[in-house]
């Protein structure tokens, strides 16, 4: 049996709307005033419409006279518009070893330009094995050479810093 999706509103509708008096919203969009909650109910199966909670915090609360199923569509495609439009920014991983010579470092930045110019951020990370991380100040010089580097399009978001064996960087692109 295929699954049925229902789609469950925050607006009470119809015969959901609990209240005594409501504010009513008339369907072209002007005030009815204060009315009570049958009444309204009674004008919106006249018009063939549904009446729609839309201000459950007011006092009285306000309800307008409308099609629930095309409010509801008209929201469903202003939230996948607003997706739409949104940027995704991923996090980019370029990896040293305290070792590692210029001619490296220049390639991998070149690398991590690319990835600054199409707005994602570049996590840097100076790998140490063994006795390596007794030389930390070696990982320092090689974020600080790779930063120095990418000053024009990217900014330091987060410093170098020891996390285990690991020394880490966060570059992100400048705005």
């Amino acid at each position: 049996m295929p699954e049925v999706k229902i789609i469950k509103s925050n607006n009470p509708i119809n015969h959901e709307i609990r209240e005594k008096e409501v504010r009513l919203i008339s369907s072209e969009g002007e005030q009815l005033g204060i009315v009570s909650s049958r009444d309204a109910l009674k004008m919106a199966e006249d018009q063939n419409l549904d009446l729609v909670m839309i201000a459950p915090t007011a006092k009285p609360p306000v309800c307008k006279i409308m099609d629930y199923h095309k409010f509801t569509y008209e929201q469903a495609k202003k939230e996948k518009e607003a997706k739409k439009n949104q940027k995704i920014i991923t996090l980019k991983e370029i990896r040293f070893s305290p070792k590692t010579e210029e001619h490296d470092i220049t390639i991998k930045s070149n690398k991590a330009r690319e990835f600054l110019t199409d707005g994602d951020k570049v996590k840097v990370t100076v790998r140490f094995r063994g006795r390596e991380a007794a030389y930390a100040e070696n990982g320092y010089k090689i974020l600080s050479n790779f930063a120095s580097k990418l000053e024009d399009v990217g900014t330091i978001e987060k410093p170098a810093k020891m996390e285990g064996r690991n020394m880490i960087m966060i570059l992100t692109p400048k705005k």
